[in-house]
């Protein structure tokens, strides 16, 4: 299925490992320029690297905090100046340490709540005049399927992207006379280093590593734990002409484990 990317310029946060290097990934395979911001520049170079030597499109990379408002929006220039501008939107950012609510403190969630939260609404800002100016984008978040079932001693998480769903519907209502879509990926258990915290965690209450996974994995119904490909691929739809019907949702990617309906 040719997804319509050829050509478009798609701008990934937090993009040089884990879910933000697959989306990217996924992203360029289908045609994009790819313009990628983290805050490590030595393994965003790498990603840079790996991404431009296995698809042969163009990449930029930047090096970016997503938690400092002028860094996003010195990515979102590059991405003006190297290739036009962005037509897609990808906001990630690395999930918050494992807390209880008591554990939890007051600079704790000024950190995350500006981590987690005001780096999409950053972003958008600053992507928002190219793609209205296109009539025409897409903005995809990658968030948590704890916005579908809050995940134990995930406080900041639990709390902090339900207010990006919140957001996102909110824009997709704002935005989508000018042709711009906006989603949500709610991905649950995936090998990636966000789940690997949470492993430390149950290792502190004497289980070993496989322990846990085999514990996770039995209980999804797919019988497995995720790859990060497997939301990429996801994220990589949703971006292309063939979604342009959808906006709105929040889809969880996780193997059938949520149980809700809805």
């Amino acid at each position: 299925m040719d997804l319509g990317l050829e050509g478009k310029t798609a701008l990934v946060m937090a993009a040089s490992k884990g879910l933000g290097k697959a989306a990217a990934m996924a992203l360029s395979a289908e045609g994009c320029t790819v313009v990628l911001g983290a805050r490590n520049a030595a393994t965003l170079k790498q990603t840079a690297e790996d991404i431009r030597e296995t698809t042969g499109n163009a990449v930029y990379y930047q090096p970016t905090d997503v938690g400092v408002k002028e860094q996003i929006e010195a990515l979102a220039a590059l991405a003006e100046e190297k290739a036009g501008g962005a037509d897609i939107l990808v906001t990630n950012a690395g999930g918050p340490p494992v807390r209880t609510f008591e554990e939890s403190t007051d600079d704790e969630w000024q950190q995350w709540y500006n981590i987690t939260f005001m780096s999409v609404v950053r972003a958008v800002q600053a992507v928002l005049p190219a793609m209205k100016r296109k009539k025409s984008g897409r903005i995809i978040n990658i968030t948590s399927s704890s916005v579908k079932a809050p995940i134990e001693s995930l406080v900041y998480s639990n709390a902090l992207r339900l207010a990006v769903v919140g957001l996102a519907k909110t824009l997709s209502r704002e935005l989508g006379p000018y042709g711009i879509t906006v989603h949500n990926v709610a991905p649950g258990y995936h090998l990636t280093e966000g789940l690997e915290r949470i492993i430390v965690n149950k290792m502190k209450e004497g289980r070993s590593r496989e322990e846990v996974l085999e514990m996770w994995s039995r209980s999804i119904p797919v019988g497995r734990i995720g790859r990060p490909e497997d939301l990429a691929y996801l994220i990589a739809f949703l971006a292309g002409s063939r979604a342009s019907y959808l906006s709105g949702t929040t889809i969880q990617v996780d193997g059938g484990l949520y149980g809700g309906v809805m």
